[in-house]
Formats: C-alpha cells, sequence, structure tokens
C-alpha cells in the first residue's frame, strides 16, 4: 500500500469514525429520552406535548454532546504538544547532553530528515516506567512525539528506532489528524457522565435534605436522570471502546511493516515487542487520561480492555517474525525478573555506543553531545549529492519513495548530519542562534545584494537582527549547498519553540530577505517557502475536517504552472523545457492540449497554485507527483536544484518525499 492509498484508506476511516459516532450519539439519545420520560412521568402526556418534551430533551444532549466535542477538540489545537504536556510530557531540549535523550533526540532527527517532514517536538514521560509511545498532532508542522521513561531505559539504540519508526508512519501517512479528531469526539461521548454523576449526587443530596424536611421525594426526577445520564454515559464509553478499536488495531500492523521498511531490520521494533511482553510493567500507563489516548499509543494502555485498542502482542511479534513462539515472552520474563534490560548496556555490547566516558555519547560530554553515535547506520554512507552533482534516478522509483523511507534514505540522513559541523547544529538547535542562523542562510553570497538585504533587515527589523544575520551568513560560506535545506530544518524545533509574535517577526523577516533584491532564485525559495509553510501551520493548526476533493480538471491551471516552472528550472534549453513539460503533461492529462507558457516572475507565480493544488483528492495528487517527476526525470538525471523544487512541492502538498539517494554523476 503506496502513500496515496493509505491516504484514501484515511479518509474512510473518517468517513467510518463519523458514521460510529453518529451511531452512538443515536443510542445515548434514546437512553436518554427514556430515562426522561420516566422521571418526569411524561409518558401520559397528550401527543404533542411528548413530542415537544422529546424534542427539548433529545437537543439538550445533543448540544452538551457537541459542544463537549468542540471544546476539547477547540483545546487540543495547541498540537502534538498540548496531548503530550496533559499526559505529564517534559519537552526534551534540543542541545541536551543526557546521553539517553541525546540518543532520542537524534534518532528523531534522522527520521525527520529522513522522511522528509520537519523536525517534531520530543517530550519524555518521565513518571511512566512501561515501555510506550506516541506521536500527536493535526500536521507534520505541529507534530510531538513522547516516548515513556521505561522506554528510555530498557530499549537499545535499534529498538528505539523501531519504535520511532512506527511513530513517524503515522505522522506522515496522516494517523495523527484522525487520532486527535478522535479524541475530541470521544470526549462529547463520554462528557454525559460528568453530567449524570453530578445530578445523580445532587439528586441524592437534595433527596436526603427534602425527606428531612417533610416535603417529598421531589429531587428524585433529578436523581433519575442523573442516573440514567450515568448509563448513557457508560454507553458512550461501550461505544468510544468500538470505535477506538475499529480505527486503530489494523493500522498498528501497518505501522509496524512502516518501521521495518524504514530501518530494514525486524530485530528493533520486534525487539521493544517482546520486552513489552516479557517486563512486568509492559506498555500500561499510569496517567488517568490514558483510555483517551489508547488509540494513538505504541503498545496497549491498560492491561485488560473490553475492546483493545491494538492487536494482540503475540500476533504483532509473529507479523514481523514468523517463526516467533509466544512461549518465548515467558522464558524472556524469567531472565528480566531478576535483572531488567538495560538499553545503552545492550548499546555497548553492539557498538552502538562508547563505554568510556568522554567519547561521544558518554556521560560528561559537554554540547557537542549531538554527535552522539548512530551505530551501523552511518557505517560507509555516502552524503548527499553535491552542487554540480546529478543523480540518476528512475521516474517509478522517486514515485513509489512518497512517505517511504527507506534503510538508505535514513542512513543517507545520517550522514547528511554527521557532515554538518557541530558548531553548526549546536545554534540549530540553540532556540536564541536559530534565528539568525535561518536568515544567514537566506542572505545571498553575492556582496550587493547582500548589502541591500541586510540594509533591509536592518530597516525593518533592528541594527541587531541584522548584524547577527550578517555574521552567521559568514560562518555559513563553507557549508555545501546541499546542507542548507536539512540545517534549516534542524532548526525548525527552536524556531517553533518562540512565543508567537516572535514567529511573526521571523516570518517577516524571511519575506524581507526573500524580496530585498528583486529576483529569488530556486534555492532561496525552497528554503523560504518550506519554512514559512512549516510556521504557519505550526502556529495556526488546521483542525478542520479537509475535504481534499478537488479533480485535476478543475486545477488545470495551477499544475500548468507548476509543470513549467519545473522544466524551465530543469532544462536551459527553452527546446528540451518544452518537450519536458509535454512528457508532465501527457503524464498528468493524457491527450490534454497545454501549450508551455513559463511565468514572467518565475517561481513566485506558485504562490497562487498551492492552495489549489493541495485541495486534489489522493489519487489525483498522485499523478500531479508523477507529472512532476516525468518533468525532471526527462533527462534521465535530477540536479539538486531539480531535487530541491521536488522535495518543496511534495512538502507543500502534503506528499513528504524523503532524500534522494541514486547514481551520483558528475
Amino acid at each position: 500500500m503506496n502513500f496515496f492509498e493509505r491516504q484514501r484508506q484515511v479518509r474512510r476511516l473518517s468517513t467510518r469514525l463519523v458514521l460510529l459516532f453518529v451511531l452512538a450519539v443515536v443510542g445515548i439519545v434514546v437512553v436518554v429520552n427514556v430515562a426522561a420520560l420516566v422521571a418526569f412521568n411524561a409518558t401520559t402526556a397528550d401527543p404533542g406535548q411528548l413530542a415537544g418534551f422529546i424534542a427539548m430533551v433529545t437537543v439538550a444532549t445533543l448540544a452538551a454532546i457537541g459542544l463537549a466535542a468542540l471544546v476539547r477538540t477547540l483545546a487540543l489545537r495547541g498540537g502534538g504538544g498540548k496531548v503530550a504536556r496533559e499526559l505529564g510530557g517534559v519537552p526534551v531540549p534540543a542541545n541536551t547532553t543526557d546521553p539517553e535523550l541525546r540518543r532520542l533526540r537524534n534518532v528523531v532527527e534522522e527520521m525527520a530528515l529522513a522522511s522528509g517532514v520537519p523536525v517534531p517536538e520530543v517530550y519524555v514521560l518521565p513518571e511512566e516506567t512501561a515501555i510506550n509511545a506516541f506521536a500527536a498532532g493535526w500536521t507534520p508542522s505541529d507534530a510531538a512525539v513522547a516516548v515513556t521513561r521505561g522506554a528510555l531505559q530498557r530499549l537499545n539504540r535499534d529498538e528505539l528506532q523501531g519504535v520511532i519508526a512506527h511513530e513517524f508512519s503515522h505522522v506522515v501517512n496522516g494517523d495523527m489528524r484522525l487520532n486527535i479528531r478522535l479524541m475530541g469526539l470521544l470526549f462529547g461521548i463520554l462528557f454525559l457522565t460528568v453530567i449524570g454523576r453530578g445530578l445523580a449526587r445532587a439528586g441524592v443530596i437534595g433527596g436526603g435534605r427534602s425527606r428531612g424536611n417533610n416535603s417529598g421525594g421531589s429531587a428524585a426526577p433529578l436523581a433519575l436522570v442523573g442516573l440514567a445520564l450515568l448509563v448513557a454515559g457508560y454507553v458512550g464509553v461501550l461505544a468510544g471502546r468500538l470505535i477506538q478499536a475499529s480505527v486503530s488495531r489494523q493500522r498498528e500492523y501497518l505501522a509496524d511493516a512502516s518501521a521495518v521498511q524504514y530501518t530494514r531490520q525486524t530485530r528493533g521494533i520486534a525487539g521493544a515487542l517482546k520486552k513489552i511482553g516479557g517486563l512486568s510493567d509492559g506498555s500500561e500507563l499510569k496517567s488517568p487520561k490514558r483510555d483517551e489516548v489508547g488509540h494513538m499509543l505504541f503498545g496497549e494502555a491498560a492491561r485488560t480492555s473490553w475492546f483493545a485498542t491494538h492487536p494482540p502482542l503475540a500476533d504483532r511479534i509473529r507479523a514481523l517474525e514468523p517463526s516467533f513462539d509466544p512461549a518465548e515472552l515467558q522464558q524472556l520474563s524469567r531472565r528480566w525478573a531478576a535483572a531488567a534490560p538495560s538499553g545503552r548496556q545492550e548499546d555497548v555490547a553492539m557498538g552502538l555506543a562508547p563505554a568510556a566516558p568522554g567519547q561521544p555519547g558518554a556521560p560528561g560530554r559537554p554540547a557537542a553531545a549531538g554527535r552522539e553515535t548512530s551505530g551501523r547506520a552511518r557505517q560507509a554512507q555516502p552524503g548527499p549529492p553535491g552542487r554540480g552533482e546529478r543523480i540518476r534516478v528512475a521516474p517509478e522509483e522517486v514515485l513509489g519513495r512518497v512517505a517511504a523511507p527507506t534503510e538508505s534514505a535514513y542512513t543517507h540522513a545520517a550522514a547528511i548530519l554527521d557532515r554538518i559541523p557541530d558548531p553548526l547544529l549546536d545554534r540549530a538547535r540553540d532556540r536564541e542562534a536559530a534565528v539568525p542562523l535561518l536568515l544567514g542562510l537566506l542572505l545571498s553570497a553575492e556582496p550587493e545584494v547582500r548589502q541591500h538585504q541586510y540594509a533591509a533587515v536592518a530597516q525593518r527589523h533592528g541594527q541587531h537582527l541584522a548584524d547577527a544575520a550578517l555574521r552567521a551568513a559568514d560562518d555559513l560560506v563553507e557549508l555545501p549547498a546541499e546542507l542548507r535545506l536539512p540545517l534549516a530544518e534542524l532548526a525548525f524545533p527552536a524556531l517553533r519553540d518562540r512565543p508567537d509574535p516572535e514567529v511573526e517577526s521571523l516570518l517577516a523577516a524571511v519575506f524581507t530577505l526573500i524580496q530585498a533584491d528583486g529576483a529569488i532564485n530556486v534555492t532561496e525559495y525552497c528554503l523560504s517557502r518550506l519554512l514559512l509553510a512549516e510556521l504557519e501551520e505550526s502556529l495556526r493548526p488546521d483542525s478542520r475536517w479537509r475535504t481534499d476533493r478537488r479533480k485535476l480538471t478543475d486545477t488545470r491551471s495551477a499544475a500548468a504552472t507548476l509543470l513549467a516552472i519545473l522544466a524551465q528550472v530543469g532544462h536551459p534549453d527553452r527546446g528540451e523545457a518544452e518537450r519536458a513539460y509535454q512528457a508532465g503533461v501527457g503524464t498528468l492529462l493524457p491527450g490534454t492540449n497545454l501549450p508551455y507558457a513559463p511565468p514572467e516572475n518565475g517561481v513566485l507565480a506558485l504562490e497562487t497554485a498551492w492552495p489549489v493544488l493541495d485541495g486534489l483528492r489522493p489519487g489525483d495528487k498522485e499523478r500531479l507527483v508523477a507529472a512532476t517527476v516525468a518533468v525532471i526525470s526527462h533527462d534521465g538525471m535530477m540536479t539538486v536544484p531539480e531535487i530541491e523544487l521536488l522535495r518543496t512541492i511534495c512538502g507543500l502538498l502534503h506528499c513528504p518525499l524523503p532524500p534522494m539517494v541514486g547514481d551520483v554523476t558528475g
């Protein structure tokens, strides 16, 4: 199942979620109406009064459920970090020197670069000793990945990598959006239990006082309604568990398979599942909110559940290792009861971490601990192509990589991190240094243009920021062009961590730099457009029910603009560019005549095209990506500017593309 088929599946799951929610609400309304009729003795009323009474109760019940779901959904607009903090999560600093936390951040950063998505916020749940994890958020730009303290302590690097890869599959495939929306709907269903408990308590207390005052059982109807709402609420609990199980179980198998695809080894994620089954804490969380987030966790939130949100543990392991014998879990349990496993010690034994202090990843190393080893993932892996190099990649191979990073993409990302100097990595991860570093990346190499940009920033945003950006640009002179976009992506968490007004000011400064020289090149546009989109989505997460129902026939003009610009960038000769363009049109809309007419303002013409193209249906979006690949690969090769533009296109269409790795030629 490729990315676009998975998107269609997510849409079907969304439809199923709405249907199940509606059925649950109908059942709750029926229970509440029956209880209200009995409590207020309304069954003997005339038909008109009876219909009015039922309508009033129905409207009140629907209003309570809808308002509760809406309030909860709005409260979750803070993104994945909001969910993590509600469960007791603590942010992991980007520049942490703690060996376990450094290892976690390195794995997350490598996985983000390999997946073609922004680096998410990273949290640890310090009070949770079990092995579990989750990813939450509305979009990849406001996502957060959280792991328990037990996962950090018990899992070795391969196993932690497998768990993080599992969670990243939820990030890139759009599962997070469905998960967080489900949280809001479930809260609406369960809210009636809160109201019912309060009314029942008030009715009992009120009834006792009435009897003491010899005024009869006037509070009895209130108590009956409260009890009815409690019953209705537990009907909602049952429905909620059914919905969670319906939405979650099959996706866990897919996420496990994706984790194997990412890392090209089963021992990591299978080992993590075995440790869940063999350790006494398992994957059970202590948080009282565990049931609310059960459907988005790596493992089952509780040991017993009416309707499990995850497949049986043995079945998940057997899907990864067909020869697995469940009796092995009992053997592991007996062994670990005497001495629980240590992930760090296992890393040392496997050569994934040094044993002695003072070495990379060892305790006591200062800020440069960002260079904690990735072990086997970093061995003999070629770096990204240089600016003057070209990559030979088959079109079908590129399309198949959308949201499907492989081991080569993961090790490629590790190589990118290795090539970026430690001081620049430290600045990218620093909350204060990241802003001038980013602006420095956008300053032109041409002295006259740079001076014009410097003056514009100083005038609009202050001399201090302009000077800091200029110093950062000088420090970036030796950084290869192909590493600039990854460095900006690594700086994203530090930028997102700033207050909203500061982020808005940063967005304005980026626009100032881009437009200061009056001419924007492809590299500047890609870097700025991706950053702006990510920051805007993180500031204003879109919690609406997206339709994505536009057809290609309705977006021909925007698609033609995109293909024309892509052909112009990769083919200086107009005749060759036009042939590449027509190859793309033939893939997109066979038999359609769309003349080659590149816009005069170049890549800036795409600003009006993105909202239109991002609304395409998954199948049509797949054809659009295929058409862009057909244009780029018309000559059988891809240059670095073409790769950057292609990754920008996929990023803005929410079809994340991992780094391109292929046969490099000069």
